[in-house]
């Protein structure tokens, strides 16, 4: 009888850890977006297999950020996850600009892009910058 509770709970618990396994290595996986600058994340931090539309020259990246409004890129070139926080890198698709932000997944199922250091991300609308605010929400679509 005690072999078969343990039993039981060993599977059980392998069962939970797996799950939770499964949910934490997808948290940065997917398109984030955010209506208001029209723009989104598209990312794959864990096995970094995301190609940029029209720029496939680049291989296989960690993600890009990109703009409805506005063709160009920004390339993520480097990710360091620490339980729900990503620290990445970007550069635009120029090489030109580069900067360090955060990405937290906040417990509402939303993620707040913070931009620590270097250039600032922006886009452009009819011809114009418009800068992108060091911190922005997304969610998921």
């Amino acid at each position: 009888m005690k072999k078969w509770i343990f039993s039981v709970l060993l599977i059980m618990l392998c069962t939970m850890t797996a799950a939770a396994q499964e949910s934490t290595d997808s948290i940065f996986k997917g398109r984030i977006e955010n209506a208001e600058y029209q723009v989104w994340i598209e990312m794959n931090f864990y096995e970094n297999n995301v190609k940029v539309p029209q720029q496939a020259v680049l291989g296989e990246l960690p993600g890009y950020f990109g703009a409805k409004r506005d063709s160009r890129k920004w390339l993520i070139l480097d990710t360091d996850i620490k339980g729900n926080i990503a620290t990445i890198t970007l550069v635009n698709d120029y090489g030109s600009e580069d900067l360090v932000a955060t990405l937290t997944r906040n417990a509402d199922g939303t993620y707040t892009l913070t931009q620590k250091s270097g250039s600032t991300l922006k886009i452009a609308v009819n011809n114009k910058w418009v800068k992108i605010p060091k911190k922005l929400v997304l969610k998921k679509p």
